[in-house]
């Protein structure tokens, strides 16, 4: 049996480690704008990729992506190596990872135009406008309203939990623009601008100690008709487009891959009475153990990328992705605040602190991503009801109804 990948992509690989040892210098240290906006660096960094098509490799040259063929074996091969040099993959976040895919998808070719090329090259940042106070996993009870009003929507209500609000240019969000209509069927997918009139954002601090999340409140706040995307009251099904690449970023393999191999070197140097982390019997099966679920969803994904360029349905094997990707990184981080003691829960400038405190904010940033997008219970219930067919949960009779 022959696993091997081919002499061509053999030098594909090639060209790509190439590519990472002549540019590495230029890679800033980070993701983007995941925390905040991206840097001078960032944005030289990821045009760069752009134009190299190690970012955007499928997304078309008329939309600031670099027009290459829909190719499984060269993606996977670009984040591979990436990964594995612990060089940046250039910016991320909602907008690049979760709003591009669903205008190329649903947007108009007005939309596109305006929003993915600044989007791609990290000129604009969006924050996602999902949940509200009360609607949180049950997101179709939403209450934040649009009024048409001439050319545009008066908006009204409040979302919570909002990511990045605070320094973003742009928010997607669903609207009830429907009222008499049924709950999924009267909601909107709107995009509207975070420097509008009558948006104020509060900051909300969080148990890392940060406050990157927030309250976003609108009042009377108008936006053009033309930023619906798709049509007026069908926000439900593209949204589910946004939430299926909402939890491939969970399950993203560089992620996954890049935290094993901070896991292994801190378990190497770290010791316990001259005893390496690593070389604990208990603490290595942990680790092997983390090890061969990364590589699961490693292959997972691929199997996941093939669906999506065959145009398959991959049904409950999507699913189970964000779930069990937020798990594990939830478990890594663990086992690295194991492996260091007592000395692991130090952070903040504490002179014993160990990565810069990394480990506990790793720790207790996935500890929040298990409720963030839909909460574990949530996840089990989507995956045995719309996964494997089971009885759905009886509902409660709702108090306005």
């Amino acid at each position: 049996m022959d696993l091997s990948y081919g002499h061509e992509i053999e030098r594909f690989r090639a060209e790509v480690r190439d590519f990472i040892e002549q540019n590495r210098d230029r890679a800033p240290r980070g993701q983007g704008v995941m925390g905040g906006r991206a840097s001078a660096a960032m944005l030289a960094w990821q045009t760069l990729l752009l134009e190299r098509g190690y970012a955007a490799r499928s997304v078309p040259r008329e939309y600031g992506g670099y027009g290459g063929e829909p190719d499984l074996v060269k993606t996977i091969i670009v984040g591979e190596e990436f990964s594995r040099a612990g060089v940046s993959a250039g910016v991320s976040g909602p907008g690049v990872d979760m709003l591009v895919p669903t205008l190329l998808e649903h947007g108009s070719e007005d939309q596109k135009k305006r929003f993915v090329t600044p989007t791609l090259r990290g000129e604009i940042v969006w924050c996602q406008g999902y949940s509200e106070p009360g609607s949180g996993s049950d997101l179709a009870s939403l209450q934040t309203s649009g009024v048409a009003d001439g050319d545009d929507f008066v908006i009204n209500g409040q979302k919570i939990w909002t990511s990045s609000a605070h320094i973003a240019d742009m928010m997607f969000a669903l609207v009830r623009t429907e009222p008499e209509a049924r709950r999924h069927a009267g909601i909107s997918y709107v995009l509207i601008p975070m420097d509008a009139p009558g948006i104020e954002v509060r900051p909300l601090r969080g148990m890392t100690g940060d406050s990157e999340f927030n309250q976003v409140f609108f009042s009377d706040v108008r936006v053009p008709r033309s930023n619906i995307v798709g049509r007026r009251g069908e926000g439900w099904e593209i949204a589910h487009t946004t939430l299926k690449h909402e939890r491939q970023v969970a399950g993203n393999p560089r992620e996954l891959e890049s935290t094993l191999q901070s896991l292994i070197a801190l378990m190497e140097t770290e010791t316990c009475n001259g005893v390496r982390a690593i070389d604990n019997p208990l603490f290595r099966e942990r680790l092997m153990r983390a090890q061969a679920r990364v590589l699961s969803l490693k292959y997972h994904a691929m199997r996941l990328l093939t669906c999506e360029l065959r145009g398959e349905s991959p049904g409950v094997a999507e699913l189970v992705v964000k779930l069990r990707a937020c798990e594990l990184m939830q478990q890594m981080a663990a086992l690295g605040l194991d492996a260091m003691g007592e000395l692991g829960v130090l952070y903040d400038g504490s002179k014993y602190e160990r990565g810069a405190g990394s480990w506990p904010s790793e720790y207790m940033t996935w500890t929040g991503f298990i409720i963030a997008g839909g909460t574990a219970q949530i996840q089990k219930n989507i995956i045995s009801e719309r996964g494997l067919g089971l009885p759905r949960e009886p509902r409660v009779p709702s108090k306005r109804a």
